[in-house]
């Protein structure tokens, strides 16, 4: 890896982050490296200024936060096809990102980076876009919005819970209408978090698939589905008079969808690359660390391997 010019982001309000951050600076700018750093936050979004701004190619974007913080800078760099090394410093959960653990010893990270000694791992992210009327018309009304966890179809107002009524096709056939919270439409990386919160399946983000998940559905039979990552899932609103149905992408605001839209989801073109560090890389530890499974917390011997 070519390390000429390097985007810095930390989460936003973080003291640990943004320290983190401008130490990392100083030694990458030691190195001859031209560094952009800011911070990224729910008020703060510093990817369009850096990419505007930036005077030749970004080889890596050195993210220092939580999940939050790299679904961010996924949305903005995956179609650039920019590199993400993200850390978990001042975040929660942390299934997208390596431990802080790992770049304790920054400038040996510059030497293994430079040195190719890191693996890359791409994750599949969604695609949205807002359309009027039936599907023959397929002149987008609305920008692109990409998502690394899920799109959720859910409403939105300051006084009181609404209930959704919304209508699912799956390549042009209706599939379900549902009643209740919202929609949730999921790639595998996202599986791991508003989706198993809602009781939908946990995938292997190895896999290609789209899982479309109901959010607390007032109907039993509701469940959620696994598709092929070919799909496309639209969702139309119904018996909407508030006009209060909106698209979120990964718990972020995008826009509202008004009475006769629909939202079109379907597999983007472009992968999110994650920079890996850790050499026992093991998504099933990871599982058994952040979920606390039974195998995190009580440890018996299994004589039966021998």
């Amino acid at each position: 890896m070519q390390l000429n010019q390097v985007i810095i982001v930390h989460k936003a309000g973080n003291l640990q982050s943004k320290s983190w951050a401008e130490n990392c600076a100083r030694k990458l700018e030691k190195r001859g490296v031209n560094v952009l750093l800011g911070p990224s936050g729910a008020r703060d979004n510093p990817y369009p200024v850096f990419l505007a701004s930036a005077s030749q190619p970004i080889d890596l974007a050195l993210v220092l936060g939580g999940d939050g913080t790299a679904l961010a800078a996924a949305r903005h760099l995956a179609p650039e096809k920019i590199p993400i090394l993200a850390v978990n410093i001042g975040g929660h959960l942390g299934f997208l990102t390596e431990s802080s653990d790992e770049i304790d010893d920054f400038d040996t990270i510059i030497d293994r980076l430079l040195n190719d000694r890191y693996a890359v791992q791409q994750r599949m992210m969604l695609q949205a876009s807002l359309h009027e009327g039936n599907r023959s018309n397929r002149e987008p009304l609305s920008e692109v919005y990409w998502a690394l966890n899920e799109m959720c179809v859910k409403p939105a107002s300051p006084d009181r819970m609404i209930t959704s009524i919304l209508e699912m096709e799956i390549d042009g056939e209706v599939v379900d209408q549902y009643q209740g919270d919202g929609l949730l439409i999921s790639t595998p990386t996202g599986t791991t978090g508003y989706t198993v919160a809602a009781n939908g399946p946990i995938v292997h983000p190895g896999m290609d698939a789209i899982v479309v998940t109901p959010i607390c559905p007032l109907s039993l039979s509701s469940r959620p589905v696994v598709l092929p990552a070919g799909s496309v899932v639209s969702v139309w609103p119904l018996a909407d008079p508030a006009m209060t149905t909106k698209l979120w992408i990964d718990g972020v605001l995008a826009t509202s969808i008004w009475p006769g839209q629909r939202v079109d989801i379907f597999m983007a073109e472009h992968m999110a690359k994650f920079v890996l560090l850790r050499q026992n890389q093991s998504y099933y530890q990871t599982l058994r660390n952040k979920l606390l499974w039974a195998g995190a917390r009580i440890n018996y011997t299994n004589n039966h391997r021998n």
